[in-house]
């Protein structure tokens, strides 16, 4: 029998394999990005103790926008996400793209990130 191996799980050994690079130390945090269908969440993490530092999400009560299963959505996280992590004075992050491609919601998240001041 041939086991057929979902999207899912390729992505999860693409995110194994990214993270073997990719590690967040207290001065350059990472950045972390999970997608769903309905909502995109993003944290800045540090990896030496283990904490998550900042964090944003579509799912989020207070936040502008209905959901984030679109551009806009990504994008108004990305900038949430950038605040919070300026006003807790972190600048330059590492990117880690959660196993996706870097295209549509992710890239808008990474890019409006970028623009509203963080570093990477």
């Amino acid at each position: 029998m041939i086991h057929k191996i979902s999207k899912d799980e390729v992505r999860r050994k693409v995110h194994v394999r990214i993270r073997r690079k990719v590690r967040g130390t207290p001065g350059q945090p990472r950045l972390a990005v999970f997608r769903s269908l309905k909502h995109i969440y993003a944290q800045v993490i540090d990896d030496t103790a283990g904490k998550t530092l900042v964090a944003a999400s579509s799912a989020e009560k207070e936040s502008p926008v209905a959901g984030g299963g679109n551009l806009e959505g990504a994008r108004k996280v990305g900038e949430m996400v950038a605040a919070r992590a300026k006003e807790n004075g972190i600048v330059k992050v590492v990117f880690d793209r959660g196993g996706y491609l870097y295209h549509g919601r992710v890239k808008a998240l990474a890019e409006a990130a970028r623009k509203a001041g963080l570093e990477f």
